[in-house]
């Protein structure tokens, strides 16, 4: 057991080391698109603060994971 926890811990620092431009900005990208889609689902379509909050959560995590993907892409074809 010890060596799985391991490989995983090192996996991800290996993840992490090798992409820590572009999950720094995935994670302020996520932060910021949350509190932009609860305040204007609260503005604009007048609904709860849960609901608000459940959208926001839900498809900002989405959007991370595809700006995750488009910044490798992006990032790699800048390199050459």
């Amino acid at each position: 057991m010890v060596e799985l926890t391991h490989g995983i811990f090192t996996a991800a620092k290996n993840i992490y080391n090798n992409n820590k431009g572009s999950i720094l900005r995935t994670i302020v990208y996520t932060i910021g698109h949350f509190a932009i889609a609860i305040t204007v689902l609260m503005l604009i379509a007048n609904v709860s603060f849960m609901i608000a909050l459940t959208d926001a959560i839900v498809e900002p995590l989405a959007n991370a994971v595809w700006y995750f993907m488009l910044d490798k892409f992006w990032a790699s074809k800048m390199r050459s």
